[in-house]
């Protein structure tokens, strides 16, 4: 068991279970989960309950209401914007896919009312060597990262920066499966918890006239300096100040709490029927 709420086991049973949830707008019976994600079909209420308590215990993403399983997300759908606490985030890595590429850098900036807060930035040791392309790219090199910490170093300080927060990253699903991938190698078969929110498919939503929505012309379009561009700190610092940008318009089209906000990301934009065919 991990000793962090925001991380949560990679069980078949529990992905069943959210998917069963979801299906059902976030609440079913205990009984119905138990006969759909254990195959125990028909059990007596007593022992659906138990069976189920046991399943979910150490899931923050799920929790018992009397007889009924909950999944949390639904419970914080309608949560003010104004209050929701996000982590922003940037990566730099060793390349384009993990595995087998590692982590060389994290940057990211605690968001909360529409301001930047907190700063975590640190340089890691990958473990592997940084192939020219990409130190050509980031300016990372071996020597820069060679008495770095490793991953395992800062995992604990980097979790417990994160918390509970909503997590946004341009491009985030890039950004979520490297970090999965780190957090995987300290805590087996762990990931983190936390919803994730992408200002690339926000900017498509929210801004679909622009040229294209990179980092550096989202920046741009709102007059955000971006010198130091593929560097942790720089680009999450850029994308914080641009998420903060984002939800000011989301607000001004009505947006105001997670659920509007989670189905703006999801709908499909203009520049996507654009570039679609």
């Amino acid at each position: 068991m991990s000793p962090y709420s925001n991380l949560i086991s990679e069980s078949v049973l529990i992905n069943d279970t959210i998917s069963l949830l979801r299906s059902f707008n976030g609440r079913a019976s205990a009984a119905s989960v138990v006969d759909f994600v254990m195959k125990i079909r028909r059990p007596d209420a007593e022992m659906a309950r138990m069976l189920a308590a046991e399943l979910i215990a150490d899931d923050p993403r799920l929790m018992l209401d009397e007889n009924d399983v909950l999944l949390t997300e639904y419970l914080t759908a309608d949560a003010e914007l104004a209050d929701v606490e996000f982590v922003v985030f940037d990566l730099e890595t060793t390349g384009a896919k993990a595995p087998p590429c590692r982590i060389t850098e994290i940057g990211a900036y605690r968001v909360r009312g529409g301001e930047v807060l907190d700063k975590f930035h640190t340089l890691v040791n990958p473990e592997t060597p940084i192939p020219s392309f990409i130190t050509g790219l980031t300016g990372i090199d071996d020597k820069m990262v060679a008495d770095a910490p490793l991953f395992g170093d800062i995992v604990h300080d980097l979790l417990e920066f994160i918390g509970n927060s909503v997590m946004v990253a341009h491009n985030s699903g890039f950004d979520m499966r490297f970090l999965n991938h780190e957090i995987g190698l300290v805590f087996p078969n762990h990931k983190l918890a936390n919803p994730c929110l992408c200002t690339v498919q926000l900017s498509r939503r929210l801004l679909p006239d622009i040229l294209n929505h990179k980092l550096k012309t989202v920046a741009a379009h709102y007059e955000i300096d971006l010198t130091n561009h593929h560097r942790a700190a720089a680009d999450a610092f850029a994308t914080a100040h641009i998420f903060v940008n984002l939800l000011s318009r989301a607000r001004g089209e009505g947006v105001n709490d997670m659920h509007g906000l989670s189905k703006l990301q999801s709908r499909r934009s203009k520049y996507a029927k654009r570039h679609s065919a």
